[in-house]
């Protein structure tokens, strides 16, 4: 099979199993590809395998050709108090995540590719009914127990033009399936509505260049993305439905010290607050504007700055280690719990760590582990109440690997 053939079977795979549950920084993965996670997910300023276009578009053109394929066991523990009663929302447990990417030069200063990962998402199903003043019946009865699955998977198709040889832009066309679906919601007029899709296009421009020969810079951009709206959903969902993929910018540093050590520093920004579904507070305002509005209540998350360190160490010809830290600010106010019972992405802190074993010329395998340890939100001030607060926790167990074939 053809390295084009290989690459467009490991895309259509990805599109098949959609990415869940992924909230780390915000609902955002905190990085792409097995080599930029057991760094911290650093990587706008130094490119170190094909997915490199989902952190910054212009990396690729400081790898080589080659084909990438991933597969990430993501397990979360989320759940919620309410009232003093604890409610577990670990209905699904487990997940697993897939990657793929294709890259090749075109001449000395030009390079294409594509890249199919996911990038966002949230799950909780709880273990037993929730209050019902708040979401769904008071008791057990014949319905669903409270939850929902937001699930977005992404194509990127690349192209790189390097110029005064060490410097490079890149831009990424970029395509978003997002599907989403909920279940325990009568309180808010759904019942039983089922999985509903989202679409759209748009794109995420970089800039990546070698200052010296141990300082690297890179700068990369996503506008918000304009998605069709999940209509089945239109009464719950701020602005009929709508669902856009947050505006996000990241700027990263690399330096090299000694032969084969990389330190890598990214700061990112998320722009939530901007997307009114996300954004939205639950106020009185909000609330009497009704669900669905344009002005109604969304999740009332704060936009995030997340900052992101790797060392990357090369030990031998073979194998290369790699340690990070990654923090997010808290996107969830006190006073914004309730309603994110639904989305408890309360994590801050994220540990990393990996490594890779080049066998031969061709192909190197990478693994990596991170480790996210609790973090609890206690809510407090609700502007509709006390019965409108509940505390949230979760914490993460990560692991993954990912292949290169180097053509």
């Amino acid at each position: 099979m053809s390295p084009h053939r290989f690459v467009l079977a490991l895309l259509l795979l990805g599109s098949l199993f959609l990415p869940a549950a992924q909230a780390t920084d915000g609902y955002f993965d905190y990085g792409f590809g097995a080599t930029a996670k057991g760094g911290g997910g650093a990587g706008v300023a130094f490119a170190q395998d094909g997915l490199a276009p989902a952190t910054n578009p212009a990396g690729d053109a400081f790898i080589h050709d080659q084909v990438n394929a991933g597969l990430t066991y993501f397990a979360p523990d989320r759940g919620a108090t309410i009232g003093g009663t604890s409610y577990s929302a670990n209905g699904t447990r487990a997940f697993y995540i897939p990657e793929a990417a294709w890259r090749q030069g075109l001449g000395e200063d030009v390079s294409v590719g594509i890249a199919a990962y996911g990038n966002g998402g949230l799950d909780t199903t709880y273990n037993k009914p929730l209050p019902g003043f708040a979401f769904g019946p008071a008791s057990p009865g014949p319905g669903t127990n409270t939850g929902i699955d937001l699930e977005q998977f992404f194509i990127a198709p690349t192209a790189t033009y390097t110029f005064f040889k060490d410097h490079a832009i890149g831009m990424s066309a970029v395509i978003v399936y997002q599907r989403f679906k909920a279940s325990g919601l009568e309180n808010f007029g759904i019942s039983d509505a089922g999985p509903d899709s989202s679409v759209g296009l748009g794109a995420r421009f970089g800039y990546s260049g070698n200052i010296t020969p141990w300082l690297s810079l890179g700068l990369t951009y996503q506008p918000r993305i304009s998605t069709s709206r999940f209509t089945k959903y239109s009464t719950l969902f701020a602005d009929h439905g709508d669902f856009d993929i947050p505006a996000n910018f990241a700027g990263g540093v690399a330096l090299r010290p000694f032969v084969g050590t990389t330190l890598a520093l990214d700061v990112e920004r998320i722009q939530y607050a901007n997307i009114p579904a996300i954004g939205n507070q639950l106020t009185p305002a909000t609330y009497g504007a009704g669900l669905g509005s344009p002005n109604g209540p969304g999740f009332g998350w704060k936009d995030v700055t997340a900052i992101k360190i790797g060392l990357i160490q090369r030990v031998s010809d073979p194998l290369t280690l790699r340690v990070g830290y990654n923090y997010s600010s808290q996107p969830i106010p006190t006073d914004q719990t309730l309603f994110n019972v639904l989305a408890p992405a309360v994590v801050q802190h994220h540990f990393t760590a990996g490594g890779t074993w080049s066998f031969n010329k061709a192909i190197d395998v990478t693994a990596y582990a991170t480790y996210v340890p609790k973090k609890t939100i206690n809510g407090s001030g609700s502007p509709l109440g006390p019965n409108f607060n509940a505390d949230l926790y979760m914490s993460q167990v990560i692991v993954g690997v990912g292949g290169t074939w180097n053509l």
